[in-house]
């Protein structure tokens, strides 16, 4: 599944890592999950914010789509170091389709999130998180095709 790169394959954004990409919405999500498994993350939770704003607001919005995704190990060294850390837990990452737009695939920062947490002890496994993340982001994209 190659990606056309409409933007830099991974731009760090003031609290996120974000990508434009060519695939269509569909294939951008089934990209997105195949590299959160190649990085040892599952996805946890799914929200359609576009079902649920029709349910809800009956309103029409773009497909979008956030992925709650999870590597345990790393959330079980978090954990391990902040007990409450899990009020920040799992890592977003959002897939959307602006119209008449190219794909957007964002992940929030995890070095910039734990920094809430006020523990210096959270930014090794913030930058590791963050590391795997660029590189779901990046392989989403395309990059080194």
């Amino acid at each position: 599944m190659n990606a056309t790169k409409t933007d830099t394959p991974v731009r760090q954004t003031r609290y996120g890592l974000r990508t434009t990409v060519t695939l269509s919405y569909d294939a951008a999500v089934a990209a997105v999950r195949d590299a959160l498994g190649r990085e040892g993350f599952g996805v946890l939770t799914e929200i359609d914010v576009r079902a649920t704003l029709k349910k809800k607001l009956d309103v029409d919005f773009q497909p979008y789509v956030i992925l709650g995704a999870c590597n345990p190990p790393l959330a079980h060294r978090a954990l391990l170091a902040e007990p409450d850390i899990g009020l920040l837990l799992p890592c977003n990452v959002v897939v959307y389709a602006p119209p008449g737009g190219d794909t957007v695939v964002a992940a929030l920062d995890p070095v910039e999130q734990l920094k809430l947490s006020g523990n210096a002890g959270l930014e090794p496994v913030a930058k590791e998180v963050r590391a795997r993340l660029a590189r779901v982001v990046d392989a989403v994209a395309g990059a080194g095709r």
